[in-house]
Order: C-alpha cells, then structure tokens, then sequence
C-alpha cells in the first residue's frame, strides 16, 4: 500500500506540472502519513541530507561557472576555436563544437554552457547561413560535456549518493568513490564526444551545404594563419587554466575539491575583475542571484531526495529492484544494458541532480555485483543523465537553445539524430570497456581505480 501511493503520488505530481523537488517531498510525506511515521523523521532526514560538508563545492563550483559565464571568458574562447577551425566545412559548427568543450570544462555545467556559447554562436551561425535546428543541435549537445568535466558539481553530487556502496571487485574492496578519480575519468570520454560531434557536425555541414548564402552560394571562412590562431589561444589560456588548476590541487593532495572549487572562485574573479575588466558590479549582483537561485534549487533536491532515499531502504525498493534484475537475467552485459535503459528513460523526465540521488542507490550495489565499479559506473550514470538533458519532453539544455534560437523543440529534434548516435556510442563504451573511464585516473593515481 505504501508503494502503491509513493510511486501513484509522485507521478500525478508530475503529470499536474509540479516541480520534480515538491513532487518528490509532498509524495514521501503522502507515504509517511499513510505508514504512521512522524513527520519529524522526515524533517531530519530532510536537513541531514543537506548538512554535508562536502556540498560545500557545489555553491563555489556554480559560482564559478556563473562568473565565467558573464564575464567574457565565452568570447575569448570562441575566438580561439573559429581560428582553429572556422576555414573548414562547416567551420562555425565546428568551431561551436570545440568551444562548447572547452567553455563546458570551465563552467562545469551544461545549462550554463549553452546559454553562454548559445547566446554568442547560435545568432552568428543564423547569420551566416546555417539553419536554426543545426545551430542549436550542435551547441546543445556539445555543452553536454560539461557534466563530465572536473568543475562539474554533478560529480559531487554522485560522490555523495555513491559513499555508502561497498562490495568487492576482483579482489578490490569497494568502499565509496574517490572525488578525484571521477575527475579525471571524465576526461577520455569527453574527448571521445567531442569528436563524435565535430563527425556529425561535419557530415551534416557537408549533407545540407553549410554555410551558404540565400543564394545557395558558399560562405567558408579562410584560415586566419597560425600566429592569428596562437594569439586566440594565448587570449584564451587564462581561462581555461582553472581546469589545470583543479586537477592539480586534488591529484597532488594540495587541497580537496571543496577548497579547490573555493580557489577556482577566487581566481575567477581576479580574472574577470582585475585581468579582463569584463565583470561589472550588475554582471557580478546577477551571477550572485542566480548562483544563489541553483543553489537553492540544488539543496532542494538533495534534501528531499535523501528523503525518498530513506523511504526507498523502509519499504526494501532497492532489494526488489535487484531481485526483479536478477531474476531477469545474470548476465552482466545484458544486466548493464538493462541498467542503461532503465536510466534513459527515467533521465527523459528527471532533473540530472535528482536523477543522480534517487537512482545511485538503486542500481550500483547491483552494478558493482556484475563487475562495475563506482567510478565506471558514476560516468554511466553522468553520460545518461546528461541524454536527457537535451532529449523531450523535460529536455532543459535543448529549451534553452530552442528558445535562443526561437525555433520548436520538434524542429530542432528532427535533425539531432547523428548527435544522440555520439552520446549512445559513449554511454556503449563506458559500459563495455572499462578502461575507456578507469585507465587514465589508474595512471595518474598510480593505483587501480574501479
């Protein structure tokens, strides 16, 4: 019976429209009513899942993206790549593909990538004879890699959900999950995405002709020469150094991923303020509000989240979502690709962070019983999560470039397919081929990361 009103609640409320973090709370508290459980244990649950100190970094790490985001850095890098790579065949969605990487490595966030290089390239490549749906396809999906970069505060996320997993792995005893090795095991598959997009953003530039004048005429850029290329990057250096800068506080021990997301904040500002003089005091009060504003909504959703967390371990879900696996098959490559689907389909209607919370607990103690570590499987999980962030109906990164682009979400899907084929062929070999997420944070780290 309990069962029956927390999942029948809680999709109600998402049918009437309520908000993914209110439908989770008022769907435990519909459930506690009908257990007879004081509402004061979900309270408590509530704040002592927000009262973590490791939380610390995601306010640093979302201010840090937002004064990146309003403080020039987007520009200096998308000069940088329309250098690189403006001359070619659809050199502009090229160049977008590159810049999108790099910006998504320096904000850490998908949304905030978009919005950033999609307020700058999305206008320019309309201009200049690409069309709208290939515009926007190819700035969303390339921001996506931001979810797997070191100053992302999803990973940070996960790293909380993952520290009660325990089990062994042949031999290696499994106990939570390094902040640090995530960091660096995003790192190949982000490069992996990167040149599966700049292969369909040029198949498709090549296929529709891009870009081309109204009079179907060519539009290709020349190259700039390489001392025109070296003067971008040199401009665009201070900026993406953070990502150094992160890596190495935490590789070397220096300082931990709260403290360095504090230092990246600190240094932003000392860019954009001092260095650049792009931050005004109405750019810093907005990255302020809206760092505040995610924040507030992130904290939301860990809180209730652990409450649901909480309810799930009461009415024993997490075990008989194992057994109905298991009893489907052992297979491990079979259970994974189960796993997999289950997570695209719950990422097409759930926010990242609340994806994150509410599924790692559910499928990666099973995952760690076929084999897969919490690293390989928290970049899985970052992979899946970040599908649905471009995919209909919730879709939140591909509304933001829809709506820049003042084009349909249907428009814009009806040409995005080569772009999802990218994201599924890398959610395919981080499933399949650990090594793919594990070898270089094995390397740095110098011992064997799961």
């Amino acid at each position: 019976m309990a069962l029956t009103v927390l999942c029948l609640s809680f999709i109600i409320f998402l049918v009437l429209g309520v908000p993914v973090a209110f439908a989770i709370g008022l769907s435990c508290l519909a459930t506690f009513a009908v257990e007879g459980l004081p509402f004061e244990t979900a309270i408590q649950m509530m704040v002592s899942g927000m009262n973590v100190f490791s939380f610390l970094a995601i306010p640093f790490f979302i201010f840090f993206g937002e004064l990146m985001l309003h403080g020039g850095i987007a520009d200096k890098i998308v000069n940088f790549a329309r250098s690189l790579v403006g001359h070619w065949k659809g050199g502009l969605g090229l160049a977008n593909v590159v810049a999108s990487t790099l910006f998504g490595g320096v904000s850490g966030s998908p949304v905030a990538d978009t919005s950033a290089m999609g307020g700058v390239m999305i206008p320019i490549m309309k201009r200049e004879g690409y069309s709208a749906a290939y515009a926007v396809n190819v700035t969303t999906h390339a921001s996506l890699t931001g979810a797997l970069m070191p100053t992302s505060h999803n990973m940070i996320i996960y790293a909380f959900a993952a520290q009660a997993a325990t089990g062994t792995i042949g031999g290696q005893v499994i106990k939570g999950v390094s902040i640090g090795d995530l960091m660096f095991a995003g790192l190949i598959p982000v490069f992996w995405i990167m040149v599966c997009m700049l292969a369909a953003a040029y198949w498709q530039a090549v296929k529709f002709g891009y870009p081309k004048s109204v009079e179907g005429k060519s539009l290709v850029e020349k190259f700039p020469g390489w001392n025109a290329v070296l003067r971008a990057f040199v401009a665009s250096v201070p900026g993406l150094l953070v990502v150094v800068i992160i890596l190495v506080c935490v590789m070397e021990g220096i300082t931990t991923a709260t403290e360095a997301a504090a230092i990246a904040v600190t240094y932003s500002l000392i860019l954009t303020i001092i260095i650049y003089r792009t931050m005004s005091k109405e750019k810093l009060l907005k990255s302020l509000a809206k760092a505040s504003k995610t924040t507030g909504v992130i904290l939301l959703l860990i809180g209730v989240s652990n409450m649901l967390r909480y309810q799930m371990a009461y009415l024993e879900i997490p075990e008989t979502i194992e057994a109905a696996l298991l009893a489907a098959t052992t297979t491990p490559w079979l259970m994974l690709l189960y796993i997999n689907i289950i997570q695209i389909i719950l990422g097409i209607f759930l926010d990242m962070a609340a994806h994150i919370l509410i599924t790692t607990p559910l499928f990666l103690p099973l995952a760690i019983q076929m084999g897969v570590g919490p690293v390989q499987f928290g970049m899985m999980l970052l992979l899946n999560c970040a599908l649905g962030l471009v995919h209909p109906p919730v879709g939140t990164v591909q509304f933001v470039g829809c709506a820049i682009a003042n084009i349909s979400i249907g428009e814009a899907t009806k040409t995005a397919w080569p772009y999802y084929l990218a994201i599924f062929v890398a959610i395919t070999l981080v499933t399949y081929v650990p090594a793919f997420s594990t070898w270089l944070p094995s390397l740095i780290t110098g011992h064997a990361v799961l």
